[in-house]
């Protein structure tokens, strides 16, 4: 049986405000939520369906970029993350943070990052660059790519997700048809893909 190519999409800041909301509190130190992107893929790939055989092609990973003169402290550490994540082999995209007239009041928004994402997965499926393509997130407005992909290619390319299994965290996306596979993942998973460095140092 010939394996199935995957391509995990990562996003960022959603996977990590669920970790943190899944598995720690808010006085856990900031780096509790950070994930090894290349580990989470390959992860995923030991946990294929059964009857499935699933080969790690890609990891893209999307994300927010601080400022660097508003917040220089916070755009070195993304800096750091994002070099650690692409000598794993990881592909990173990063979009501008927005900052609104009464920053620092207001924080930082994270704007075209989840569009981006569903872009590219509708995009690679196009072309047929993938034959399992992974979202790693619980946001709903990815729905509508999930839909599209499954509509126009399922069952020749099909669509699953990432979410983490915790009761305070029940959501996954989800479509109504067909029936997508959600990797749900325990804190002993999580534990095996943590990233515990401290990019503000």
């Amino acid at each position: 049986m010939a394996a199935l190519r995957l391509l995990l999409f990562i996003d960022a800041q959603n996977v990590y405000n669920r970790a943190r909301h899944a598995f720690f509190t808010n006085s856990d130190s900031h780096v509790c939520g950070q994930i090894k992107p290349i580990e989470l893929g390959n992860l995923i790939c030991s946990r294929s369906p059964a009857g499935c055989i699933y080969k790690l092609e890609r990891v893209r990973i999307y994300t927010g970029q601080p400022n660097a003169s508003k917040e220089p402290k916070a755009y070195g550490a993304h800096r750091k993350q994002r070099n650690i994540w692409e000598k794993s082999g990881a592909e990173v995209r990063a979009r501008p943070l927005r900052y609104l007239n009464d920053w620092p009041t207001s924080p930082a928004q994270q704007k075209g990052v989840d569009v981006e994402l569903a872009i590219d997965s509708i995009t690679f499926a196009i072309d047929q660059a993938y034959d399992i393509g992974v979202i790693a997130s619980t946001d709903t407005d990815l729905k509508p790519a999930l839909e599209f992909v499954n509509r126009k290619y399922h069952p020749t390319i099909r669509t699953e997700v990432v979410a983490w299994d915790s009761p305070n965290t029940p959501s996954r996306i989800s479509i109504a048809h067909p029936f997508i596979w959600c990797h749900w993942l325990s804190k002993t998973d999580y534990d095996a893909i943590a990233d515990l460095r401290d990019y503000n140092l």
